[in-house]
């Protein structure tokens, strides 16, 4: 069956509030860890991830940043507005360009309380800067706000630093605090542009990646920067109805070279630590298929499209796929690869990069539930009723899983 036709009502569960995380543990490590292999289901912390990993297996992460997105103004009477950043408006949405701009920016955003938007620019005023906001359009999803400031050697990355608020999922139903700051953030973040974290690699830690080293396992970095989209619920009754999100992914060629090797190393594992990274992976496959298929086409016709995966039908090899991909780059003289990808990932979906993934667990009737469908199969039932029913701790800062693919029927 093709994604499309798929109802959402077959993803969902009961998720009682009490079993959401509303805060992270005392020590990142001691997470519990949920570990599916061979259909069947066994208990660890995280502290101890390694001796669930094979040795040189290839772990691959997402190294982006949380800024801190969220904003608030007061209007001329007082009233608290809040502009939520989601990501670089115009024709340049190249994060770190975006992130480096001085006097003024473009962004697309969320704002609460627009209605008492009233005056032309809002202004945010300390002894070291003056920050306004502008209100320059409405757009389907989203405002597009004009930022100016003084002084002017401000990097726009430094204003949000000095004026923002950690951006913690709505569904904590709390306000951003101190802990936040260090917490909602992994360890190896990176490059700046996340409006929420790829939570799977909150549990790192130095002492997980020495244990990791010592078991010879390889690492490995990709950038995709999470939008806010990864918070939307389905509320589509089927999924064809769902318009999947697009994020900008931003991988460096010796990272696709190292995958390749990986691949065509028979019997090495490949493991995405969270949805991000599997996703981002996975769409460099597409990629290259699109270039094996195309080999003059454009950056823009190798972007990922949301049912490119169901729809193409000549796939090839993980192989030949990134080999492909490597040679275009290299004809168009590339060192990173930065394009959009809007891949979905639901059952009807086989792997064709990684072998598992390290994920938290999910919202019912989420995307981010139905990526977990697609690698376990409906298996997934099985796990999630096992996490509730073993104390589990939910969402971004809950417990998490290592998931292993099951083998192709």
């Amino acid at each position: 069956m093709h994604p499309r036709h798929l109802s959402i009502k077959n993803f969902t569960y009961s998720l009682p509030d009490e079993r959401i995380a509303k805060y992270p543990l005392p020590e990142r490590d001691l997470s519990k860890l949920l570990v599916y292999k061979n259909g069947a289901i066994a208990e660890d912390v995280y502290r101890k991830i390694a001796q669930h990993i094979p040795e040189n297996a290839l772990l691959v992460f997402n190294n982006t940043k949380v800024i801190h997105a969220r904003l608030l103004f007061k209007n001329a009477n007082g009233a608290t507005i809040e502009i939520f950043c989601l990501e670089p408006a115009g024709e340049n949405t190249e994060m770190a360009s975006a992130m480096s701009q001085t006097k003024s920016a473009r962004w697309n955003c969320l704002i609460g309380k627009a209605s008492k938007w009233k005056e032309k620019k809002l202004e945010y005023k300390t002894d070291d800067y003056t920050l306004t906001a502008e209100l320059v359009e409405r757009t389907p999803d989203a405002f597009v706000v004009e930022f100016n400031w003084q002084p002017e050697h401000f990097t726009f990355a430094e204003i949000l630093d000095r004026t923002g608020m950690m951006p913690i999922p709505p569904y904590l139903r709390r306000a951003s605090e101190e802990i936040d700051q260090s917490r909602y953030q992994t360890l190896y973040a990176q490059y700046e542009g996340s409006v929420a974290a790829p939570t799977a690699g909150l549990h790192f830690t130095e002492n997980v990646f020495e244990n990791l080293n010592a078991k010879h396992v390889e690492t490995e970095y990709v950038t995709l920067h999470v939008g806010a989209g990864t918070f939307k619920p389905v509320k589509a009754e089927t999924i064809g109805e769902h318009l999947m999100h697009a994020e900008l992914l931003d991988v460096k060629i010796e990272t696709i070279k190292h995958l390749l090797s990986a691949v065509s190393n028979n019997g090495k594992a490949i493991i995405a630590v969270g949805t991000t990274s599997l996703r981002t992976i996975e769409s460099l496959y597409w990629m290259g298929v699109k270039a094996n298929l195309n080999p003059a086409c454009s950056i823009h016709e190798l972007e990922v499209n949301q049912w490119d995966p169901y729809d193409i039908q000549e796939p090839v090899p993980a192989e030949k796929a990134l080999q492909s991909l490597l040679d275009w780059m290299k004809k168009n003289g590339l060192q990173k690869m930065i394009c959009k990808t809007q891949i979905m990932i639901a059952p009807g979906y086989r792997l064709e990069i990684a072998d598992a993934i390290i994920t938290n667990f999910h919202q019912p009737d989420s995307t981010l539930l139905l990526l977990v469908a697609a690698v376990v199969g409906d298996k997934w039932k099985e796990i999630y009723d096992y996490a509730l029913s073993h104390n589990f701790r939910f969402l971004s800062y809950g417990d998490g899983s290592l998931l292993w693919s099951n083998p192709p029927l």
